[in-house]
């Protein structure tokens, strides 16, 4: 994967591990919390799912969880560097090339479960950045994977980013700045090709 200075992975991260984000309904959260990863039923194991290294993107397409039903409990999910970087080392962009075929576009698809996108990174008031910030798309056999080998711990942040979105609203930027998760540029290790 080639990275440039407007395209860079941010996220929390220690020697270890990895932090991303999702949002789901209380059903998907309450069983992922009791067994420490995603449970099926009621999570689907045959549809692609986004994980989030960027703490403010998530809270931009969630609405800081008050979007909707379906994305009112945030969670934050740490997971194994090793894994992560697997799902970066067999993925492919969400969308073709200009120059791809259908053919051509239809076999990358099918030879790499992971789907890699950049859109804009949101500031404190969910304001476009200038540069961009990585959704991780895990479907196919990435997605057994995550659940059953990848994921080391699940934490609700519910309460955390409505206290922060808050402080936002309230106009205190500088507290609410505090109290954001230090996200650093992420490198991927060199022999991520294996788990």
């Amino acid at each position: 994967m080639n990275f440039t200075s407007n395209n860079q992975i941010r996220a929390f991260f220690d020697e270890r591990t990895i932090r991303v984000y999702q949002a789901y309904n209380d059903k998907i959260a309450d069983t992922a919390l009791a067994a420490g990863t995603f449970v099926s039923p009621p999570f689907s194991m045959t549809r692609m799912t986004w994980i989030k290294p960027s703490f403010l993107w998530m809270m931009y397409r969630a609405g800081w969880g008050c979007k909707d039903a379906g994305q009112s409990r945030i969670l934050a999910i740490d997971i194994a560097r090793e894994g992560f970087d697997w799902a970066l080392s067999h993925s492919c962009a969400s969308r073709p090339e200009p120059s791809m075929s259908k053919e051509e576009w239809a076999k990358l698809k099918a030879d790499s479960p992971v789907r890699i996108q950049w859109d804009p990174e949101r500031d404190l008031l969910l304001q476009p950045l200038s540069y961009r910030t990585i959704q991780v798309g895990v479907g196919g056999e990435a997605v057994p994977l995550y659940v059953s080998q990848w994921i080391q711990k699940i934490t609700d942040i519910t309460d955390l980013t409505h206290t922060i979105h808050g402080l936002v609203e309230r106009g205190q930027l500088d507290l609410a700045n505090t109290m954001l998760p230090t996200e650093r540029v992420y490198t991927q290790s060199s022999s991520s090709d294996k788990i």
